[in-house]
């Protein structure tokens, strides 16, 4: 099959997203169980996304000192494949940790499976972009992060039923020690994966001194990957990016306790909502990714965003969980097909707006009460769902020899998912900000999102790199 390679290589974003989300419960299970303020709790996240730039240090430091790439090296397959077995050694502490119910091994654990992410993401990122033409590399990672997020959807509620007996947490036991059963069978999965991986038919794509990509810079090739302006600003962007999606979903659980009346182990299936509308979100926009009509195309613009929320109501379905209050929320995505239309496949005005939409969900939660202000915060998901795919494409377009570079150093933003969920944990505290204006950290996040997207499309035009003309072509 042509697109086998492709549908292999984005099945290892499902296990990115399984972990991340189940993070969310994690954290307020440990803080109930161990008595951790917010803060405290929040060094899960931080543990987590913390590896990522310390994997990608380790990355560079390596390749630089060895005098060769190492993925140009040992190739990206392989890469991969060591990026699989890393992060399975990591899910084997899972097994003491939740014994004892330690919160060290917990979130070591959670570090080394990081680790292992760092080398998948640095390899299968610029990998979903270039398999194929590059004008749609974009669409590409949002079909890879739309297989992501089943992981984000079910991550939540499996891990739920592990600790609570129940996906809707109804049981009143609180079981710490039955979360390393999901774990070890997600272990099981990562060396699996890495055996399919090692023997697959994805190329090894190697970056030289010229690009052949249609969208090569005009520019002569630079010294360094930093020396690009839409890379070292993208850099920050990942960063932010990472941390208002993290941070809006991590500080949800407390927020719905605090606000909303919601206990913790009744919280799993907004969670899981939250990371169900990045898939949402990523599913209409992978639609650009198919040589479809123009009309079957804007078909499915509003088909496949209601399949993705019918998965979610689905699994939840399965999990006897009371589906009435979410029905509601089918009028918000309409918010997000009618966004994506009008964006026509251009990452720099997807990033725009889609900011512009997020600063408007998190004043909506903020000023409001509520069930209004759960599903506000809920909403960030669906406008966070293509950014990480609209910043990764703007970010290495036009690098050329650089891209693999340019990767790793986007892959080590990933941290900013624990630095700003952590500092939104600690403002959170009644008496600081308290957990509702707390998400004041989102806005500001959201505010440089939309700066990088006006300020790279204009550095990109310069380079002779121009997405309006892309899309106007792929529509073609």
């Amino acid at each position: 099959m042509k697109n086998r390679p492709l549908a292999i290589l984005i099945s290892v974003f499902f296990f990115w997203g399984f972990v991340a989300a189940s993070n969310d419960i994690l954290i307020p299970v440990f803080k109930e169980k161990l008595n951790l303020e917010q803060w405290q709790a929040q060094m899960i996240s931080f543990s987590f996304y913390v590896a990522y730039t310390v994997g990608s240090l380790l990355y560079f430091l390596i390749s630089k000192f060895s005098g060769q790439d190492i993925l140009n090296r040992i190739g990206y397959k392989n890469g991969i494949a060591l990026g699989l077995v890393i992060s399975a050694i990591g899910t084997l502490l899972f097994y003491p940790a939740a014994e004892t119910a330690s919160f060290p091994l917990m979130i070591s654990g959670l570090f080394i499976v990081g680790l292992g992410f760092s080398l998948q993401q640095t390899a299968a990122n610029p990998l979903a972009i270039v398999m194929g033409d590059p004008r749609k590399g974009s669409q590409r990672l949002s079909l890879a992060g739309g297989v992501n997020n089943v992981g984000t959807t079910l991550g939540p509620l499996l891990v739920s039923f592990a600790i609570f007996g129940a996906i809707t947490g109804n049981s009143s036991t609180m079981d710490i020690s039955s979360v390393k059963i999901p774990y070890l069978i997600l272990g099981g999965a990562f060396i699996i994966a890495a055996i399919v991986f090692k023997f697959s038919s994805i190329p090894d794509i190697k970056y030289e001194e010229e690009s052949t990509d249609s969208l090569k810079s005009l520019i002569p090739s630079r010294k360094s990957a930093l020396s690009y302006p839409q890379l070292w600003m993208g850099m920050i962007a990942i960063f932010v990016y990472v941390g208002v999606e993290v941070s809006t979903a991590g500080n949800l659980a407390e927020f719905m306790k605090q606000k909303a009346g919601i206990s913790t182990k009744m919280a799993a299936p907004y969670v899981s909502l939250f990371w169900a509308s990045l898939m949402v979100g990523r599913w209409t926009s992978s639609v650009g990714t198919f040589n479809i009509s123009k009309k079957m195309k804007f078909l499915l613009k509003f088909i496949v965003p209601y399949l993705a929320f019918g998965f979610f109501l689905l699994v939840n379905k399965i999990g006897n969980n009371d589906l009435s209050p979410f029905y509601l929320y089918a009028a918000i995505i309409l918010i997000l097909i009618v966004a994506d239309l009008i964006t026509k496949g251009n990452p720099s005005r997807q990033l725009l707006i889609f900011s512009i939409l997020g600063i408007i969900a998190l004043f909506v939660g903020m000023l409001s009460r509520g069930m209004v202000s759960v599903y506000a915060f809920i909403s960030v998901g669906l406008f966070c769902s293509t950014l990480w795919p609209c910043i990764f494409t703007l970010a290495i377009a036009g690098l050329g020899k650089h891209t693999t570079s340019g990767s790793s150093f986007l892959v080590m933003m990933i941290f900013g998912g624990g630095c700003i969920s952590w500092l939104q944990g600690y403002l959170a505290d009644d008496q600081i900000l308290g957990i509702q204006w707390s998400y004041l950290v989102g806005v500001a996040c959201f505010i440089y999102l939309a700066f990088y997207a006006w300020v790279s499309n204009r550095i990109l035009a310069k380079q002779g790199i121009n997405y309006d003309k892309t899309s106007s072509e792929v529509s073609h």
